[in-house]
C-alpha cells in the first residue's frame, strides 16, 4: 500500500514536469498563448484589487480586538493577509476557469492528439467550439457548485481560535490541491463527454497521484512569474495524465458498450428473422 502511494507521488511530480515540457512543443505553442494572456490579465487585475483591500480588511478585524489585547494586532494582520491570499486563490481559479475554459479544452485536445497520434472522434473545430462553449461553462458551474460550500466551510472554521491556526491551513492546502486536480483534469474528461461525477470518482481512485499533481500546481499559483504560465502547464500535464491513466479505461468502456450494442442488434435481428 505504501509503495503504491509512493509510486503515485512520483507520478504526480512526473506529470507536473511533463506539463512544463509540453508547452514548449512546436505543435502546441500557439494554443498556449491565449491561456497565458488571460492568466496575466486576471492575475494583475485581481491582485491589484486585493492589494488595495488588505489594509482595510486588517483594520476591520483589529476593530474587534479589545484594547487589552492590542499585542495580538500583528497576529491579526498576518491572518488578514493569509485570508486575502486564500480568497485571491479561489477567485482567480474561478474566473480563470470560466474565461479560459474553451481555450483550455482545445489545448487539452491538442495535447492528447500529439501524445497519441490520434484525434478525438469529437474533435473541436471553430464552429464546434462555439457550440460547445455553453456546455463548457455549465461544466465550470458544476465545479463551482462542488467547491464553493467546502471553501466557505473552511473559511469560517479558519476564524475559530486554535483550529484556524493549526488544522485549517493544511486542510486548505489539501482542498486547493484536490480542486486544482479536478479543475485541470476535467478538460480532457469533458472533451470526451464524461460526466463530472464520473470524473471525480475516477480521480479519487488515484487520489495520491492527483493530490500530488494538484498540490504542485497550487503552489505555483502563489509564485510570481510562474503563476503567469501555470494554467497551460497544468492543462498539458493533466492531459498527459489522462492519456496514460484514464484514456485506456475510456477506450475499454467504449469497446464494451459497442460490443453490447452489437450483441443486442444481432439478437434482435435473429428474433425478427426467426419469429418461431
Amino acid at each position: 500500500m505504501f509503495q503504491a502511494e509512493q509510486s503515485e507521488f512520483k507520478q504526480g511530480l512526473t506529470y507536473f514536469l511533463r506539463g512544463w515540457h509540453l508547452i514548449s512543443r512546436p505543435g502546441l505553442r500557439r494554443f498556449v498563448v491565449m491561456p497565458i494572456l488571460i492568466n496575466i490579465v486576471l492575475l494583475i487585475t485581481i491582485f491589484w484589487l486585493m492589494l488595495g483591500q488588505i489594509g482595510n480588511f486588517a483594520q476591520w478585524l483589529v476593530s474587534f480586538v479589545p484594547t487589552w489585547l492590542d499585542w495580538i494586532s500583528y497576529l491579526v494582520y498576518g491572518l488578514a493577509i493569509i485570508t486575502i491570499l486564500i480568497v485571491f486563490f479561489f477567485i482567480f481559479n474561478l474566473l480563470a476557469g470560466f474565461i479560459a475554459a474553451p481555450f483550455n479544452g482545445i489545448l487539452a485536445e491538442k495535447v492528447e492528439k500529439l501524445l497519441t497520434g490520434q484525434t478525438n472522434d469529437q474533435s473541436l473545430g471553430a464552429l464546434d467550439l462555439v457550440k460547445d462553449t455553453p456546455r463548457m461553462l455549465r461544466r465550470e458551474w458544476q465545479k463551482f457548485a462542488y467547491s464553493f460550500p467546502k471553501f466557505i466551510g473552511l473559511f469560517v472554521l479558519s476564524f475559530v481560535p486554535g483550529v484556524g491556526q493549526t488544522v485549517i491551513p493544511p486542510l486548505f492546502f489539501l482542498y486547493g490541491a484536490w480542486m486544482a486536480a479536478i479543475q485541470y483534469c476535467d478538460y480532457p474528461f469533458d472533451n470526451h463527454k464524461i460526466s463530472f461525477m464520473r470524473m471525480r470518482y475516477q480521480l479519487a481512485e488515484k487520489r495520491s497521484l492527483n493530490l500530488t499533481f494538484g498540490g504542485l500546481v497550487s503552489i505555483c499559483t502563489f509564485i510570481p512569474f510562474l503563476n503567469f504560465i501555470i494554467i497551460p502547464v497544468a492543462v498539458c500535464g493533466a492531459s498527459a495524465l489522462w492519456v496514460d491513466h484514464y484514456r485506456p479505461w475510456q477506450s475499454e468502456a467504449s469497446a464494451e458498450k459497442n460490443a453490447a450494442g452489437t450483441d443486442v442488434a444481432t439478437a434482435t435481428s435473429s428474433a425478427v428473422s426467426n419469429p418461431h
